[in-house]
């Protein structure tokens, strides 16, 4: 059997070690055949695949970014390419692919395998937003790495008695803000669940004040959004999915602080540093377990699945139930957070 893997959408430390656990098992396990897609699904309509073998993927485990591309393309914008992914699979002998990819990805690959494209799905999204899975690989080190941040923020915040403002990744849900502000010691976190009140904002640093505390620390996702306001957004145009490229919101909220409170206030946007460099150890593990299941279930030809991690266990659950849903914050834990506001 000729195996093909692909990952789509944004990178996520993890990836390489999926492929690498995806190689390694197919090969020696199974005596498969894998070849990899170059930039996700633009790759199968495109005709373009390298080998993959054992020693081309040997050394991957620590290395971030993905050694075959991504692309946030979308077949089915285009008339004729998912007919085009199909004949370029006959023509290679590809019999199964592994989907690396958040929501988007693995929706062309639910599309796909019901063309008749074989698909398995393995969870990608720094955002760990996902239905149907406890975490997706790449999150952990997201929030190691804005964890850092606001412990480094922490001291010159402090030094220079102000508010700083720390924006990270989180389109449609608060995850990355809420478990690094939790554990970083924020004194507000905002997220797209929870529309914010500037003025309530203000309250927590005046709490801080009255302690004698003259210097606050804010972490806000991406996609959060003052209560009756619209989501900020960096410009107007979309992806090939639909979706619209955040950011703004810190600058919004440190310009509304400094008009309100008469306090200096600077804002660290953490952009791609989330998503790059070396995985921690969680997210090595948690994506070799992934690709070791996800070849798995291509050998007992189980198609139309994602692998998942539920308590810790490696399960399977139908793509179906995973595409256009999207796994929210865990309210109780943003209650506990709450705690240390202010």
């Amino acid at each position: 059997m000729k195996v093909a893997i692909l990952s789509g959408g944004g990178d996520a430390p993890g990836i390489n070690a999926v492929i690498r656990a995806v190689v390694r098992k197919a090969i020696q396990d199974y005596g498969y055949e894998t070849v990899g897609v170059r930039d996700g699904w633009r790759g199968l309509v495109d005709g373009d695949f390298v080998p993959l073998d054992l020693m081309k993927t040997s050394g991957m485990l620590p290395r971030g970014g993905s050694i075959l591309g991504t692309s946030r393309t979308n077949p089915f914008k285009q008339e004729g390419d998912p007919e085009r992914i199909l004949e370029n699979a006959r023509k290679m002998g590809i019999e199964a692919v592994v989907v690396i990819g958040g929501d988007d990805t693995l929706g062309v690959a639910h599309k796909m395998n019901e063309l008749g494209l074989p698909c398995v799905g393995v969870p990608k999204t720094i955002d760990n937003d996902l239905a149907c899975t406890d975490y997706t690989f790449g999150f952990q080190t997201a929030v190691s790495i804005a964890c850092e941040a606001l412990d480094r923020l922490h001291t010159t915040a402090e030094s220079h008695h102000r508010v700083i403002i720390l924006e990270v990744m989180g389109r449609y849900t608060g995850w990355i803000a809420l478990e690094a502000g939790l554990a970083g010691g924020a004194d507000a976190i905002l997220i797209p669940e929870k529309p914010f009140k500037v003025d309530e904002v203000c309250e927590y640093i005046r709490r801080r004040q009255k302690r004698g505390r003259n210097f606050s620390l804010v972490v806000a996702a991406e996609g959060a959004k003052p209560l009756g306001g619209e989501e900020i957004v960096y410009s107007s145009g979309t992806d090939e999915f639909g979706n619209v490229r955040l950011g703004g919101v810190g600058y919004f909220l440190g310009r509304e602080i400094e008009k309100k409170m008469n306090i200096e206030t600077r804002v660290v946007v953490l952009g791609h540093l989330q998503r790059g460099g070396s995985p921690i150890a969680f997210d090595r593990v948690l994506a070799s377990r992934y690709g070791v299941a996800a070849i798995d279930l291509v050998n007992e030809a189980k198609f139309g699945l994602m692998v998942a991690l539920q308590g810790n266990k490696i399960v399977s659950v139908p793509l179906k139930d995973v595409v256009g849903k999207r796994k929210k914050v865990d309210l109780g834990l943003y209650e506990i957070a709450k705690v240390f506001f202010g």
